[in-house]
Protein backbone atom coordinates (compact mmCIF):
# COMPACT_ATOMS: atom_id res chain seq x y z
CA UNK A 1 0.00 0.00 0.00
CA UNK A 2 2.99 2.31 0.42
CA UNK A 3 4.18 1.60 -3.13
CA UNK A 4 6.83 -1.02 -2.36
CA UNK A 5 7.06 -4.25 -4.31
CA UNK A 6 6.55 -7.57 -2.55
CA UNK A 7 10.25 -8.30 -3.03
CA UNK A 8 11.27 -5.04 -1.35
CA UNK A 9 8.95 -5.71 1.57
CA UNK A 10 10.30 -9.22 2.09
CA UNK A 11 13.91 -8.08 1.90
CA UNK A 12 13.22 -5.23 4.30
CA UNK A 13 11.48 -7.41 6.88
CA UNK A 14 13.55 -8.05 10.00
CA UNK A 15 13.26 -11.49 11.58
CA UNK A 16 13.89 -11.58 15.31
CA UNK A 17 16.07 -14.35 16.71
CA UNK A 18 18.01 -14.91 19.96
CA UNK A 19 21.37 -14.10 18.34
CA UNK A 20 20.27 -10.83 16.73
CA UNK A 21 22.76 -8.02 17.35
CA UNK A 22 22.54 -4.26 16.96
CA UNK A 23 24.64 -4.60 13.80
CA UNK A 24 22.11 -7.09 12.39
CA UNK A 25 19.36 -4.57 13.02
CA UNK A 26 21.02 -1.30 11.99
CA UNK A 27 24.15 -1.99 9.96
CA UNK A 28 27.89 -2.56 10.28
CA UNK A 29 31.00 -0.37 10.23
CA UNK A 30 33.17 -0.72 7.14
CA UNK A 31 36.12 -3.03 8.01
CA UNK A 32 38.68 -0.82 6.27
CA UNK A 33 37.57 2.21 8.30
CA UNK A 34 37.87 0.24 11.54
CA UNK A 35 41.55 -0.32 10.77
CA UNK A 36 42.44 3.13 9.42
CA UNK A 37 40.18 5.45 11.45
CA UNK A 38 41.84 7.79 13.93
CA UNK A 39 38.52 8.57 15.67
CA UNK A 40 34.97 7.18 15.71
CA UNK A 41 33.86 10.02 13.42
CA UNK A 42 36.06 8.60 10.67
CA UNK A 43 34.24 5.26 10.67
CA UNK A 44 31.62 4.94 7.96
CA UNK A 45 28.60 2.75 8.59
CA UNK A 46 26.94 0.52 6.01
CA UNK A 47 23.40 1.23 7.15
CA UNK A 48 20.69 -1.33 6.47
CA UNK A 49 18.42 -0.30 3.58
CA UNK A 50 15.22 -0.98 5.53
CA UNK A 51 15.91 2.03 7.77
CA UNK A 52 14.88 4.38 4.94
CA UNK A 53 11.59 2.63 4.18
CA UNK A 54 8.22 4.15 5.11
CA UNK A 55 6.92 0.73 6.16
CA UNK A 56 9.03 -1.30 8.61
CA UNK A 57 8.20 -4.84 9.64
CA UNK A 58 9.80 -6.76 12.51
CA UNK A 59 8.81 -10.41 12.69
CA UNK A 60 8.87 -12.10 16.12
CA UNK A 61 10.18 -9.02 17.90
CA UNK A 62 9.95 -10.74 21.29
CA UNK A 63 12.73 -13.13 20.22
CA UNK A 64 15.16 -10.18 20.01
CA UNK A 65 17.68 -9.89 22.90
CA UNK A 66 17.17 -7.04 25.37
CA UNK A 67 20.21 -5.01 24.22
CA UNK A 68 19.01 -5.07 20.62
CA UNK A 69 15.49 -4.19 21.79
CA UNK A 70 16.92 -0.94 23.17
CA UNK A 71 18.27 -0.01 19.73
CA UNK A 72 14.89 -0.87 18.22
CA UNK A 73 13.21 1.36 20.81
CA UNK A 74 15.38 4.34 19.83
CA UNK A 75 14.61 3.75 16.18
CA UNK A 76 10.85 3.49 16.77
CA UNK A 77 10.65 6.37 19.22
CA UNK A 78 13.04 8.95 17.80
CA UNK A 79 13.50 7.89 14.16
CA UNK A 80 17.27 7.72 14.20
CA UNK A 81 19.95 5.04 14.36
CA UNK A 82 23.36 5.51 15.99
CA UNK A 83 26.62 3.57 15.80
CA UNK A 84 30.20 4.72 16.44
CA UNK A 85 29.03 8.33 16.85
CA UNK A 86 27.45 8.17 13.40
CA UNK A 87 23.76 9.08 13.25
CA UNK A 88 21.29 8.22 10.52
CA UNK A 89 18.04 10.20 10.47
CA UNK A 90 15.17 7.98 9.35
CA UNK A 91 11.85 9.03 7.80
CA UNK A 92 8.53 8.65 9.58
CA UNK A 93 7.23 5.15 9.04
CA UNK A 94 4.40 2.76 9.81
CA UNK A 95 5.61 -0.07 12.03
CA UNK A 96 4.25 -3.61 12.06
CA UNK A 97 5.52 -6.13 14.60
CA UNK A 98 4.60 -9.75 15.15
CA UNK A 99 5.21 -11.71 18.35
CA UNK A 100 5.39 -15.34 19.36
CA UNK A 101 3.40 -16.75 22.23
CA UNK A 102 5.63 -16.26 25.28
CA UNK A 103 4.59 -19.68 26.55
CA UNK A 104 6.12 -21.29 23.48
CA UNK A 105 9.70 -20.64 24.58
CA UNK A 106 12.58 -18.96 22.80
CA UNK A 107 11.40 -15.47 23.69
CA UNK A 108 12.84 -12.55 25.68
CA UNK A 109 11.06 -10.28 28.11
CA UNK A 110 10.01 -7.17 26.18
CA UNK A 111 11.19 -3.98 27.88
CA UNK A 112 8.27 -1.88 29.08
CA UNK A 113 9.22 1.23 27.10
CA UNK A 114 9.22 -0.76 23.85
CA UNK A 115 5.88 -2.34 24.67
CA UNK A 116 4.44 1.14 25.29
CA UNK A 117 5.60 2.21 21.81
CA UNK A 118 3.31 -0.36 20.19
CA UNK A 119 0.10 1.52 19.52
CA UNK A 120 -2.38 -1.23 18.69
CA UNK A 121 -2.29 -4.97 19.45
CA UNK A 122 -4.49 -7.41 17.52
CA UNK A 123 -4.38 -11.14 18.25
CA UNK A 124 -4.65 -13.42 15.22
CA UNK A 125 -7.89 -15.39 15.23
CA UNK A 126 -8.10 -19.12 14.62
CA UNK A 127 -8.75 -20.36 11.10
CA UNK A 128 -12.41 -21.22 10.46
CA UNK A 129 -12.49 -24.71 8.87
CA UNK A 130 -15.64 -23.77 6.95
CA UNK A 131 -13.29 -21.94 4.57
CA UNK A 132 -11.09 -24.98 3.95
CA UNK A 133 -12.20 -25.09 0.31
CA UNK A 134 -10.91 -21.55 -0.25
CA UNK A 135 -7.62 -22.51 1.37
CA UNK A 136 -7.33 -25.50 -0.94
CA UNK A 137 -8.02 -23.28 -3.97
CA UNK A 138 -5.19 -20.97 -2.91
CA UNK A 139 -2.78 -23.89 -2.56
CA UNK A 140 -3.66 -25.45 -5.91
CA UNK A 141 -3.59 -22.14 -7.81
CA UNK A 142 -0.41 -20.92 -6.12
CA UNK A 143 -2.34 -17.79 -5.16
CA UNK A 144 -0.61 -15.26 -2.86
CA UNK A 145 -2.81 -12.37 -1.62
CA UNK A 146 0.19 -10.08 -1.12
CA UNK A 147 0.94 -10.21 -4.84
CA UNK A 148 -2.49 -9.03 -6.03
CA UNK A 149 -3.06 -5.80 -4.10
CA UNK A 150 -5.45 -3.59 -6.14
CA UNK A 151 -3.83 -0.51 -7.68
CA UNK A 152 -6.43 1.67 -5.95
CA UNK A 153 -4.93 0.68 -2.58
CA UNK A 154 -1.36 1.64 -3.49
CA UNK A 155 -0.51 5.18 -2.37
CA UNK A 156 2.37 7.53 -3.04
CA UNK A 157 4.28 9.21 -0.21
CA UNK A 158 2.44 12.49 -0.87
CA UNK A 159 -0.94 10.73 -0.75
CA UNK A 160 -0.06 9.06 2.56
CA UNK A 161 0.98 12.42 4.03
CA UNK A 162 -2.29 13.98 2.88
CA UNK A 163 -4.26 11.05 4.31
CA UNK A 164 -2.58 11.47 7.69
CA UNK A 165 -3.32 15.21 7.71
CA UNK A 166 -6.99 14.51 6.92
CA UNK A 167 -7.18 11.98 9.76
CA UNK A 168 -5.78 14.51 12.24
CA UNK A 169 -8.39 17.04 11.06
CA UNK A 170 -11.24 14.80 12.26
CA UNK A 171 -13.03 16.44 15.20
CA UNK A 172 -13.42 14.87 18.63
CA UNK A 173 -16.49 16.55 20.21
CA UNK A 174 -16.32 17.82 23.77
CA UNK A 175 -18.86 15.28 25.08
CA UNK A 176 -16.76 12.41 23.68
CA UNK A 177 -13.56 13.86 25.15
CA UNK A 178 -15.21 14.14 28.56
CA UNK A 179 -16.13 10.45 28.52
CA UNK A 180 -12.56 9.55 27.58
CA UNK A 181 -11.26 11.73 30.43
CA UNK A 182 -13.70 10.14 32.88
CA UNK A 183 -12.71 6.64 31.78
CA UNK A 184 -8.96 7.25 31.99
CA UNK A 185 -9.21 8.88 35.43
CA UNK A 186 -10.60 5.64 36.91
CA UNK A 187 -7.34 3.72 37.05
CA UNK A 188 -4.30 5.56 38.44
CA UNK A 189 -5.58 6.58 41.88
CA UNK A 190 -4.53 4.48 44.89
CA UNK A 191 -5.41 6.08 48.22
CA UNK A 192 -3.10 3.92 50.35
CA UNK A 193 0.00 4.59 48.22
CA UNK A 194 1.00 7.87 49.90
CA UNK A 195 0.11 10.52 52.46
CA UNK A 196 0.66 13.39 50.01
CA UNK A 197 -2.35 13.85 47.74
CA UNK A 198 -0.40 14.17 44.49
CA UNK A 199 1.41 10.86 45.05
CA UNK A 200 -1.64 8.71 45.81
CA UNK A 201 -1.14 6.68 42.64
CA UNK A 202 -0.42 3.12 41.60
CA UNK A 203 2.75 4.37 39.97
CA UNK A 204 4.02 5.46 43.40
CA UNK A 205 3.39 1.96 44.76
CA UNK A 206 5.01 0.28 41.76
CA UNK A 207 8.16 2.41 42.01
CA UNK A 208 8.36 1.51 45.70
CA UNK A 209 8.21 -2.19 44.82
CA UNK A 210 4.79 -2.71 46.42
CA UNK A 211 1.80 -4.61 45.07
CA UNK A 212 -1.11 -2.18 44.43
CA UNK A 213 -3.59 -5.00 45.03
CA UNK A 214 -2.31 -5.64 48.56
CA UNK A 215 -2.32 -1.93 49.38
CA UNK A 216 -5.89 -1.60 48.13
CA UNK A 217 -7.02 -4.40 50.45
CA UNK A 218 -6.04 -2.25 53.45
CA UNK A 219 -8.33 0.53 52.21
CA UNK A 220 -11.56 -0.46 53.96
CA UNK A 221 -14.93 1.13 53.31
CA UNK A 222 -14.48 1.48 49.55
CA UNK A 223 -16.88 -0.26 47.17
CA UNK A 224 -14.30 -2.24 45.21
CA UNK A 225 -16.98 -3.57 42.90
CA UNK A 226 -18.08 -0.10 41.79
CA UNK A 227 -14.50 1.20 41.72
CA UNK A 228 -13.32 0.35 38.19
CA UNK A 229 -9.75 1.13 39.19
CA UNK A 230 -9.80 -1.91 41.49
CA UNK A 231 -9.67 -4.11 38.38
CA UNK A 232 -6.21 -2.94 37.27
CA UNK A 233 -2.66 -2.82 38.59
CA UNK A 234 -1.76 0.38 36.76
CA UNK A 235 -2.98 3.56 35.11
CA UNK A 236 -2.43 4.81 31.58
CA UNK A 237 0.53 6.71 30.16
CA UNK A 238 0.28 9.91 28.13
CA UNK A 239 1.39 7.93 25.08
CA UNK A 240 -1.62 5.66 25.54
CA UNK A 241 -3.93 8.68 25.54
CA UNK A 242 -2.31 10.05 22.38
CA UNK A 243 -2.81 6.70 20.68
CA UNK A 244 -6.48 6.54 21.70
CA UNK A 245 -7.13 10.00 20.27
CA UNK A 246 -5.31 9.43 16.97
CA UNK A 247 -6.79 6.01 16.29
CA UNK A 248 -10.30 7.13 17.24
CA UNK A 249 -9.90 9.85 14.62
CA UNK A 250 -8.62 7.29 12.10
CA UNK A 251 -11.51 4.90 12.74
CA UNK A 252 -14.06 7.68 12.28
CA UNK A 253 -12.30 8.79 9.09
CA UNK A 254 -12.34 5.33 7.52
CA UNK A 255 -15.97 4.91 8.53
CA UNK A 256 -16.71 7.96 6.39
CA UNK A 257 -17.33 10.64 9.03
CA UNK A 258 -15.37 13.69 10.12
CA UNK A 259 -16.58 13.62 13.74
CA UNK A 260 -15.57 10.95 16.27
CA UNK A 261 -18.53 9.18 17.88
CA UNK A 262 -18.53 7.38 21.21
CA UNK A 263 -18.81 4.09 19.30
CA UNK A 264 -15.49 4.81 17.57
CA UNK A 265 -13.81 5.12 20.96
CA UNK A 266 -15.57 2.00 22.26
CA UNK A 267 -14.32 -0.10 19.36
CA UNK A 268 -10.71 1.14 19.30
CA UNK A 269 -10.03 1.20 23.07
CA UNK A 270 -9.57 -2.57 23.61
CA UNK A 271 -6.92 -2.89 20.92
CA UNK A 272 -4.98 0.13 22.21
CA UNK A 273 -5.10 -0.93 25.87
CA UNK A 274 -5.01 -4.73 25.73
CA UNK A 275 -1.26 -4.82 26.42
CA UNK A 276 -1.15 -1.63 28.46
CA UNK A 277 -3.81 -2.09 31.14
CA UNK A 278 -2.60 -4.74 33.59
CA UNK A 279 -5.54 -6.76 34.88
CA UNK A 280 -5.94 -7.55 38.59
CA UNK A 281 -7.49 -11.00 38.27
CA UNK A 282 -8.24 -11.16 42.00
CA UNK A 283 -10.55 -8.14 41.87
CA UNK A 284 -14.13 -8.68 43.11
CA UNK A 285 -15.48 -7.82 39.63
CA UNK A 286 -14.26 -11.15 38.26
CA UNK A 287 -16.01 -13.10 41.03
CA UNK A 288 -19.43 -11.84 39.93
CA UNK A 289 -21.48 -14.41 38.03
CA UNK A 290 -20.80 -14.14 34.31
CA UNK A 291 -17.61 -12.09 34.67
CA UNK A 292 -15.06 -14.90 35.07
CA UNK A 293 -14.56 -15.12 31.30
CA UNK A 294 -13.20 -11.56 31.27
CA UNK A 295 -10.02 -12.86 32.92
CA UNK A 296 -9.13 -14.42 29.56
CA UNK A 297 -11.13 -12.17 27.22
CA UNK A 298 -9.14 -8.98 27.72
CA UNK A 299 -10.64 -7.27 24.67
CA UNK A 300 -14.16 -7.87 25.98
CA UNK A 301 -13.06 -6.83 29.47
CA UNK A 302 -11.74 -3.43 28.37
CA UNK A 303 -14.85 -2.81 26.28
CA UNK A 304 -16.96 -3.67 29.34
CA UNK A 305 -14.87 -1.30 31.47
CA UNK A 306 -15.62 1.53 29.08
CA UNK A 307 -19.33 0.73 29.08
CA UNK A 308 -19.42 0.73 32.89
CA UNK A 309 -17.51 4.01 32.97
CA UNK A 310 -19.96 5.64 30.56
CA UNK A 311 -22.86 4.35 32.69
CA UNK A 312 -21.32 5.96 35.79
CA UNK A 313 -20.79 9.19 33.85
CA UNK A 314 -24.46 9.29 32.81
CA UNK A 315 -25.62 8.32 36.30
CA UNK A 316 -23.73 11.27 37.79
CA UNK A 317 -25.27 13.61 35.20
CA UNK A 318 -21.93 15.16 34.32
CA UNK A 319 -23.10 16.38 30.92
CA UNK A 320 -25.56 18.71 32.65
CA UNK A 321 -23.70 19.50 35.88
CA UNK A 322 -19.91 19.47 36.02
CA UNK A 323 -18.47 22.27 38.17
CA UNK A 324 -14.91 21.57 37.00
CA UNK A 325 -15.91 22.13 33.37
CA UNK A 326 -17.54 25.44 34.29
CA UNK A 327 -14.52 26.63 36.28
CA UNK A 328 -12.10 25.70 33.50
CA UNK A 329 -14.30 27.39 30.89
CA UNK A 330 -14.01 30.64 32.86
CA UNK A 331 -10.28 30.23 33.25
CA UNK A 332 -9.70 29.52 29.55
CA UNK A 333 -11.14 32.97 28.73
CA UNK A 334 -7.95 34.43 30.19
CA UNK A 335 -7.08 36.60 33.18
CA UNK A 336 -6.67 39.94 31.41
CA UNK A 337 -9.03 42.50 32.90
CA UNK A 338 -10.19 40.24 35.75
CA UNK A 339 -10.70 42.28 38.93
CA UNK A 340 -9.62 41.35 42.44
CA UNK A 341 -13.22 40.73 43.46
CA UNK A 342 -13.80 38.37 40.54
CA UNK A 343 -10.67 36.42 41.41
CA UNK A 344 -11.72 36.08 45.04
CA UNK A 345 -15.21 34.94 43.99
CA UNK A 346 -13.70 32.22 41.80
CA UNK A 347 -11.39 31.10 44.60
CA UNK A 348 -14.39 30.79 46.92
CA UNK A 349 -16.25 28.67 44.33
CA UNK A 350 -13.25 26.36 43.99
CA UNK A 351 -12.91 26.00 47.76
CA UNK A 352 -16.62 25.29 48.17
CA UNK A 353 -16.49 22.60 45.50
CA UNK A 354 -13.50 20.95 47.18
CA UNK A 355 -15.18 21.20 50.58
CA UNK A 356 -18.31 19.52 49.25
CA UNK A 357 -16.29 16.60 47.93
CA UNK A 358 -14.44 16.14 51.22
CA UNK A 359 -17.50 15.50 53.39
CA UNK A 360 -18.68 12.00 54.10
CA UNK A 361 -17.54 9.91 51.15
CA UNK A 362 -14.60 7.90 49.93
CA UNK A 363 -12.31 9.36 47.30
CA UNK A 364 -12.37 7.71 43.86
CA UNK A 365 -10.12 8.18 40.86
CA UNK A 366 -12.45 10.45 38.90
CA UNK A 367 -12.85 12.84 41.83
CA UNK A 368 -9.13 12.62 42.62
CA UNK A 369 -8.18 13.96 39.19
CA UNK A 370 -10.76 16.73 39.52
CA UNK A 371 -9.24 17.72 42.87
CA UNK A 372 -5.77 17.92 41.32
CA UNK A 373 -7.19 20.03 38.48
CA UNK A 374 -8.92 22.41 40.90
CA UNK A 375 -5.71 22.73 42.94
CA UNK A 376 -4.03 23.86 39.72
CA UNK A 377 -6.75 26.47 39.11
CA UNK A 378 -6.55 27.64 42.73
CA UNK A 379 -2.79 28.09 42.44
CA UNK A 380 -3.09 30.06 39.19
CA UNK A 381 -5.72 32.38 40.64
CA UNK A 382 -3.76 32.78 43.88
CA UNK A 383 -0.61 33.75 41.98
CA UNK A 384 -2.58 36.19 39.83
CA UNK A 385 -4.19 37.70 42.92
CA UNK A 386 -0.77 38.17 44.53
CA UNK A 387 0.44 39.98 41.42
CA UNK A 388 -2.75 42.03 41.21
CA UNK A 389 -2.52 43.25 44.81
CA UNK A 390 1.25 43.67 44.86
CA UNK A 391 2.34 47.13 45.92
CA UNK A 392 5.79 47.88 44.45
CA UNK A 393 6.15 50.82 46.84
Amino acid sequence: MAGYSVTEIRRGMQHGHPEMTVADLLGSPLPADLIKAASPQDIRIAWRAWLQMRVRIVDEYNRIPTRTQSALLTLMGDNYAEMFDQVLECPEAAWYLTANDDAGGGTYHVIEALRDRIDVVVAALNFNPRFLTHLLDRIEAGFRPDEVVPEQLVFSAAELDRLYAEVLAVEIPFEVRRRIEFFVSQFEFLDAAACTLEYKTKDTARLAGLDPHLLALDDTGRDRLADLGAQTHNGLSVRSLQTILVFAKALAYFRGTRIVAIEDVRHILPFVLVNRLAQDRDAPFFEVAGNAAYRADRVGWIRRLFELSCAQYDQQGLDADDPVVDLFAEFELGLDGITERQVRDRLVRIERTLSGWSTGRKLYGTVYDDIIALKYLHQRYTNYLAWLTHDPG
